[in-house]
Formats: structure tokens, C-alpha cells, sequence
């Protein structure tokens, strides 16, 4: 059985709980509901474990090998994020294509995920220091559309805040997509992952293609 690894990007502590910077800690707490998991912490890291099973075209989900997805959430702070997801790589020898990074994105409107299979920070810190550790941009990410700060807001003020009351009320949707295309990733693969989910808006009712 292969183990995968998907990492949610955020800040411990209850002060940021629901704030947007912590949209990647988000779809891991709603990951850990879908298998009925409870993370424990594991070095820098709060860490949880559930086996999924890819979709193959002309195998049963029962006949299909099982693959082993590991929940990462770091507690090092958004800024060290690095630290935690190197420790984690080498603990568990995990190669590049094998992580999946899901985190905030203020160049996407809210409700827009989006795939990539590499690229720059974007001005992220948490992308950054994990690009600082590893060495390398070339690792997959899952992007959470939180959209830019209104006119006069500092980002950095912004992405600390608490979703708006209009967006907390399509954000259980947007996570619920967000979770099922961290499954899609491991299991149809990331290019179908970036075809049905890149460019679709998870607020509304369009869903997936």
C-alpha cells in the first residue's frame, strides 16, 4: 500500500480557527470528518491517516490496491510551514508527486479552487517556506479561492480575519468540494482532478463538471 500525503496550510490555536489563512486546515478537518478521524500531534505536525482507493477503469474499488493518505495540519505557524512538511517528507520518505498542498489563494475569488501541479508562492509564506525547505517549486497544490481585501484592508490583516457572514453561508459547500478534489488527486489522478475542478465557482450550485 503507497502512502500519500495531503498537507493543510493554516495557524494553531483557536484565535485563527476560522479565519481564512487557515482554509488548508479547513478541508483537513472536513478530510478527518468524511473517514471519522481525530488527529494526534506527531512532531511538528498534528497528523491523521485514512486508506483510500483509486477509481480504476476496469477494476472494482474492492478489487483496486488501497493507498495509505496521510492528513498533515503543522503547527509551526503559517511561516514555518516548511519546517513541518519536510520533516514529515523525510520521515515517511515520501517523494514530491506524492504531497499535495491545500492552502489559501487571495488571486482567486472565493468559492474558486484551482490544481497545479507546481508554481511560484504568490506572495503565500507558508508556500514559501515549504519551497525554502524542500528546495523546489516543484510540488502539486489544491488553492482555496479567498479573494483580495476590499479597498484600505491590509492582507496581511485580511487574511487573519473571519470569513464574511456572506461567505460563511456557501462555505460549507466550497470546502465539501475542496475535500473531494484532494480525493480526486489520489485516486482519478491530478490531470482529471484539474479538468473537472479548475475554473468551476464551489459556492455556487454549479458544481463539479
Amino acid at each position: 500500500m503507497s502512502l500519500k500525503c495531503v498537507v493543510g496550510l493554516g495557524n494553531p490555536g483557536r484565535k485563527y480557527e476560522n479565519t481564512r489563512h487557515n482554509a488548508g486546515y479547513m478541508v483537513l478537518r472536513e478530510l478527518a470528518g468524511l473517514f471519522s478521524l481525530r488527529f494526534e500531534e506527531d512532531g511538528f505536525s498534528e497528523v491523521a491517516s485514512a486508506e483510500i482507493r483509486p477509481g480504476l477503469q476496469n477494476e472494482t474499488a474492492e478489487q483496486a490496491p488501497g493507498e495509505r493518505l496521510l492528513l498533515v495540519r503543522p503547527l509551526t505557524y503559517m511561516n514555518l510551514s516548511g519546517r513541518a512538511v519536510a520533516e514529515i517528507m523525510g520521515m515517511h520518505h515520501l517523494d514530491l508527486p506524492d504531497l499535495l498542498v491545500v492552502h489559501d489563494d487571495m488571486d482567486l475569488p472565493f468559492g474558486k479552487i484551482r490544481v497545479r501541479r507546481r508554481g511560484s508562492s504568490g506572495g503565500h509564506r507558508g508556500i514559501e517556506s515549504i519551497m525554502e525547505h524542500l528546495g523546489t517549486s516543484e510540488f502539486p497544490r489544491l488553492k482555496i479561492g479567498i479573494g483580495r481585501p476590499p479597498a484600505g484592508v491590509d492582507p496581511v490583516d485580511y487574511v487573519l480575519q473571519p470569513f464574511s457572514a456572506e461567505e460563511s453561508a456557501h462555505l460549507d459547500d466550497v470546502l465539501r468540494t475542496a475535500a473531494q478534489a484532494v480525493l480526486d488527486v489520489f485516486t482519478v489522478g491530478i490531470e482529471r482532478a484539474m479538468a473537472r475542478y479548475n475554473g468551476m465557482d464551489a459556492s455556487s450550485e454549479e458544481g463539479p463538471r
